[in-house]
């Protein structure tokens, strides 16, 4: 058992913090909002700090899973972040979607701190997260992962490192590439089969088990064909997410013709009030357009 740190305990975040105070481990939680720290206290055996260096102070491995970039620098490296009270030999290990610039860049200062940086974003959403089967592709050197990858397997079902720092990043941006297509197919086709006046939930339930299956099609598809979109992984994350996979694209001279339309597609489904409409909501642009 470890004495961990986890920093924001959102949507993902609070049921992995759970998972890991349920395992055993001593686990201290900081939240920007305090009363959904104040709610975790309430539901699981832990501790709650009012700052990252709080949180962090006296941890093994300290975890976080915030928004952005942004939010990922500012509670390591900001006011009473968590790298000003790591100690020698601790782990951060970092569960945001974030770019492998800013993985880097703080993997590097970490080092300096004479501590280590695993990137290990996650995939799998929030009912992945829930029910402890997320799957989590790490970057970071061997002797860290192999120091951190007993304690993320109480919420994870595969748990692999890729490379180097940044490797994990890059792996989640393939994640978001591949889902992005996926949606976008479901939705037409979904859209393309009410149209034609056939059953959808009898069609899925026969193409599913069929060259066409897939995660979103067994997960997404009874929502889609409900028009139900209250929950999931936002449209508005998804749209960060697809802009680091074409920001990296840019750089590495990758063509992404299908995730560059798909993005638009999420900004179409932005302009009709889904921002905070789970990824599915392709679908609705469609019924918008016809």
């Amino acid at each position: 058992m470890a004495k961990v740190g986890f920093i924001g305990i959102g949507v993902m975040g609070y049921p992995m913090a759970g998972h890991l105070a349920a395992a055993g481990h001593e686990v201290t939680v900081y939240n920007r909002t305090g009363e959904k720290a104040k709610k975790w206290m309430a539901e699981y055996t832990g501790h709650a700090a009012d700052t990252p260096a709080a949180a962090a102070a006296a941890a093994e491995v300290v975890f976080a899973c915030v928004g952005n970039d942004d939010d990922l620098r500012q509670v390591c490296t900001g006011a009473s972040g968590a790298f000003s009270a790591m100690a020698g030999g601790t782990v951060f290990v970092d569960h945001t979607t974030v770019s492998a610039a800013v993985t880097r860049e703080l993997c590097a200062q970490a080092r300096e701190g004479g501590f280590d940086f695993v990137d290990a974003p996650v995939s799998g959403g929030q009912a992945g997260a829930e029910n402890g089967a997320l799957s989590v592709m790490c970057g970071g050197s061997e002797a860290a992962f192999r120091r951190v990858e007993p304690i993320i397997n109480a919420y994870s079902k595969i748990c692999r490192r890729l490379g180097g720092s940044g490797s994990g990043q890059l792996a989640k941006m393939v994640n978001q590439i591949c889902i992005a297509g996926l949606v976008q197919g479901l939705a037409e086709g979904l859209n393309f089969a009410q149209k034609a006046g056939l059953d959808g939930e009898e069609l899925v339930q026969v193409i599913s088990k069929g060259a066409a299956g897939s995660w979103q099609m067994e997960n997404r598809s009874q929502t889609m064909l409900a028009g139900e979109f209250d929950f999931g992984f936002a449209v508005d994350w998804m749209r960060k997410d697809l802009g680091i996979c074409l920001a990296a694209a840019e750089e590495f001279g990758a063509s992404l013709p299908v995730t560059a339309l798909v993005d638009q597609f999420y900004k179409d489904v932005q302009k009709i009030g889904g921002h905070r409409w789970d990824t599915s909501s392709l679908i609705q642009r469609l019924r918008a357009l016809d």
